[in-house]
């Protein structure tokens, strides 16, 4: 009788699982990118705050997909931007869902954590159309 209730189970995982996959992608999500310079001095904490604190409240949201920090390796043509050593790149269905998610109290908790962290807070923040 206990081999039936693992297989049930098992199955019962397996079928949310993949309705989890199954689930649709937003058709024109937005992208924002933010190019950064982080002050080394404070990489380790910016990186902390970023996967510790502001990304767990990020992706809590409503119209979240995806939230990633880029660290600048190599500039193959053209030049990077001046001091740049990050990019902050955050995928939202839309761009109302994600001004919800700006307005909110806990992002005015949460960004500061990772901005404190910058050389500079005058950093360009790009907001894209995914066709």
């Amino acid at each position: 009788m206990q081999r039936r209730s693992c297989f049930t189970a098992m199955f019962a995982i397996f079928a949310g699982t993949k309705a989890v996959f199954a689930q649709p992608a937003p058709k024109n999500p937005i992208v924002l990118y933010c190019d950064l310079s982080v002050d080394s001095a404070h990489e380790k904490q910016m990186l902390d705050n970023f996967h510790n604190i502001f990304k767990p409240a990020a992706v809590k949201f409503a119209g979240y997909i995806d939230v990633k920090l880029l660290k600048l390796r190599t500039v193959y043509t053209g030049s990077a931007p001046p001091n740049v050593n990050y990019r902050f790149q955050l995928t939202y269905e839309s761009e109302e869902l994600r001004q919800k998610w700006i307005k909110s109290d806990v992002h005015q908790k949460v960004w500061p954590t990772v901005e404190n962290t910058l050389a500079s807070k005058d950093y360009a923040t790009l907001l894209f159309d995914s066709k």
